[in-house]
């Protein structure tokens, strides 16, 4: 998906000044959420990189020096690129796991690196369900809620997605079980905690959806009881981490149908609000490409989720900082997330502090590096 090309357009030296000249920013205050002490209300979103080794899932020094280049410049909370919790959840190559004792290795240099900067690291647990293809899952078929093909190819493989097999009730608590060890598995190799993947139509999701799931057991049936699934993952990390070091990540956006929005957005909100905190959640991110897009009663999905929601929002979408400035002011968000740019600018923050331009995201230079 591309860059909203007006983020660049709208983020230009008069906004950085506005901010650096003006009272002291939220945006680079300390803030304390959940277990962690970040040094500014920023977030480095997830981002998938497809630096791992292909057939390990095992990352490597080029990775550790990466996210380290974040930490060092200030980046409050980093989320890492999605780490699935299972071969079966893999859905590109060169995506990495948390599920060997060789894979946790690996990380250890990563969260060393950015420990040794002062930064704060969360893993992204992951599993794409049937945004997959066999040749990726361990000539398995993908999982999935309903044995229904998404439209679309997998991403980087250029190849259709896989018609998926039904899950079992046994390979629901299994599942629930490797988002769990996986989380456990983060916290060894030095992670602060971890966000659940669970947006973008992305297998959590896929249960969320009626696209996707049309089931008539307990994970089935209306809005309320299909996020059943979401809540046994939820309940199974916060009982194996705690929920102070648990996010979890929720959207209306499909992969593989970009253009989706629940037909009643407040509704929808307030039932994915309830239902976190059933499961005991006390930190959401919201995840949405257009930020400032009004919803329902003139608000954004963000304001929607901050009207039935009191614990702590991470928010995202093609966010600048003035948006982003403007939202922790309001209190809609307590940290601003940020993607793109920072792929193209590992000093993000000090550019921002210092009225510096951005460098533009550039997929033909910026795609396939790690800068």
């Amino acid at each position: 998906m591309a860059e909203n090309k007006e983020l660049f357009e709208a983020t230009g030296i008069s906004t950085w000044r506005k901010l650096q000249d003006g009272p002291e920013s939220k945006l680079f205050e300390p803030v304390k959420i959940g277990a962690w002490s970040l040094r500014t209300r920023t977030a480095m979103a997830p981002m998938t990189r497809c630096f791992a080794d292909d057939k390990t899932g095992i990352v490597g020094d080029d990775v550790a020096r990466y996210y380290r280049k974040r930490a060092a410049d200030g980046i409050g909370l980093i989320i890492s690129e999605g780490i699935v919790v299972s071969p079966r959840g893999k859905g590109n190559p060169g995506v990495p796991g948390l599920y060997t004792q060789e894979q946790i290795e690996g990380w250890k240099k990563v969260t060393e690196a950015v420990h040794a900067e002062g930064g704060t690291i969360i893993a992204q647990i992951w599993h794409v369900g049937r945004l997959s293809h066999h040749e990726l899952t361990g000539n398995l078929p993908p999982q999935a809620p309903s044995a229904i093909r998404a439209e679309g190819h997998v991403a980087r493989f250029r190849k259709p997605y896989d018609t998926p097999e039904e899950m079992t009730a046994a390979d629901i608590q299994e599942l629930a079980g490797q988002f769990a060890q996986a989380a456990r598995n983060a916290i060894e190799a030095g992670f602060d905690g971890v966000e659940i993947h669970g947006a973008h139509g992305y297998l959590i999701d896929q249960f969320n959806s009626d696209a996707s799931n049309r089931r008539t057991d307990r994970y089935g049936g209306d809005l309320a009881q299909r996020l059943t699934l979401t809540k046994e993952v939820l309940k199974a990390v916060i009982d194996a981490i705690g929920s102070d070091r648990t996010l979890i990540r929720f959207s209306a956006l499909k992969v593989d149908d970009p253009d989706y929005m629940w037909p009643d957005p407040d509704g929808a909100i307030r039932t994915f609000t309830e239902a976190f905190r059933e499961a005991g959640a006390t930190m959401i991110h919201p995840s949405t490409m257009h930020f400032t897009r009004i919803l329902a009663d003139g608000k954004t999905m963000h304001q929607l989720v901050r009207k039935y929601w009191d614990g702590v929002i991470v928010g995202v979408g093609t966010l600048n900082p003035e948006t982003a400035e403007q939202a922790l002011a309001e209190g809609t968000i307590d940290v601003a997330a940020f993607g793109r740019p920072l792929l193209s600018n590992p000093d993000f923050i000090h550019r921002v502090k210092n009225g510096e331009p951005l460098e533009e995201y550039d997929a033909k230079k910026h795609h396939g590096v790690l800068v």
